[in-house]
């Protein structure tokens, strides 16, 4: 068990720690207060100091928000290669998130947050982090996520498809980015599922929220089989399932990527860019080496009924970023004795594509996404 070590006057103290990022163990850990300047706060942080805070929330929030503004002062230098952007953007994230991660909160046993000010933190961080195992030391920027996790799973998102809202949990990627859904809501299903509609049946790999496996079900298909690697996605989407009443329709298993047995159509929506992810918050983002996207291809035929489809949604935002090419794409494809039956696409409309001051802008607001309709090669 990782623990953390402080002095509080003569007294020695510790607590567990704790990161979803898996940050590493602070190696220092001093005490901090209303009294500290944010000049001294970020200095500190950068050597390697964690601050266990103990003045008002608010004025935690106002001083981490304080050290993000000196971090932005000192820009990666430009580049005019889309793959070196990347990741230079990302070693500028990675070392945001390594140096604001350095401002600790302590969480009492039963995951109240014992400081002036602070919110009831206490529900969001028992859905983020389980049954309370004792107090535990995190970071205020990763107790910060916890609390907005939670304001978006009590809020939900609206999925104009479902004419509903679908509620994402803590480190299940949301969707907010509508485009893909609409893209299932909309293309013509297989012959075999509209000839057949009381025994259709369809996968879908990757479920997140389940939000794809409950529009198939809303389109018809008799029979949804959704899964995941991941617990929390699976608890996610049964809960939602629970929620839209689709129990009868769908069923939510893991942690295999392919259930047992065939289907007329199989969905894929993997993380569209190939790189590791730091934690497993990044997990529906980051896809290392197209692990996910090359698994779905190489099992596909073995799991399509005749006359059946596999249906990947892609973004090409990887190969804008110079992370793979459409060439690479299309010999996996090939490579899995599969053929393209039609590729369908449609632009981004979330904010991010629009922002100027994004470093990967230029990638961005050339995105597309596509849904690729593939078939068993005869």
């Amino acid at each position: 068990m990782s623990t953390i070590h402080w002095t509080e006057g003569h007294t020695h103290q510790s607590a567990r720690w704790h990161s979803e990022n898996a940050a590493p163990l602070p190696q220092r850990t001093v005490v901090a207060d209303d009294r500290m300047k944010a000049n001294d706060a970020y200095r500190q942080a950068c050597e390697g100091t964690a601050l266990l805070w103990q003045g008002d929330f608010h004025n935690a929030r106002q001083l981490l928000q304080a050290m993000g503004r000196r971090i932005d002062r000192k820009q990666p230098r430009p580049s005019t290669s889309p793959s070196e952007s990347f990741h230079l953007h990302r070693r500028s994230s990675s070392h945001r998130a390594r140096v604001l991660g350095r401002l600790l909160v302590l969480l009492d046993e039963d995951y109240t947050l014992g400081l002036r000010r602070a919110p009831d933190v206490r529900q969001a961080c028992l859905e983020a982090y389980g049954p309370p195992k004792g107090p535990i030391a995190v970071s205020l920027r990763e107790l910060l996520g916890v609390i907005g996790a939670h304001q978006w799973r009590l809020k939900g998102v609206d999925v104009p498809a479902l004419g509903t809202r679908i509620h994402p949990h803590y480190g299940v990627f949301s969707p907010v980015r509508g485009e893909y859904v609409n893209l299932v809501a909309h293309t013509p299903l297989p012959p075999a599922t509209r000839h057949s509609p009381a025994t259709s049946t369809a996968f879908d790999l990757g479920t997140g929220t389940g939000v794809l496996a409950a529009v198939l079900a809303h389109r018809g298909i008799n029979r949804v089989v959704a899964t995941d690697i991941s617990p929390r996605a699976l608890a996610c989407a049964r809960e939602n399932v629970h929620r839209l009443a689709l129990t009868d329709r769908i069923d939510v298993s893991g942690p295999d990527l392919f259930p047992e047995g065939r289907a007329d159509l199989i969905v894929c929506n993997p993380p569209w860019l190939p790189a590791r992810p730091t934690g497993s918050v990044e997990q529906g983002v980051y896809d290392p080496d197209s692990t996910m996207l090359r698994g779905f291809l190489a099992g596909l035929s073995a799991h399509l009924r005749p006359g059946g489809e596999g249906w990947l949604i892609l973004s090409d935002l990887a190969e804008h970023l110079g992370l793979r090419t459409r060439q690479q794409l299309l010999d996996a494809i090939q490579a899995a004795h599969l053929s393209v039956v039609e590729k369908i696409d449609t632009k981004p409309r979330h904010p991010r594509s629009k922002d100027t001051t994004d470093p990967l802008h230029t990638a961005r607001s050339a995105e597309t996404t596509s849904l690729w309709r593939l078939i068993t090669t005869p």
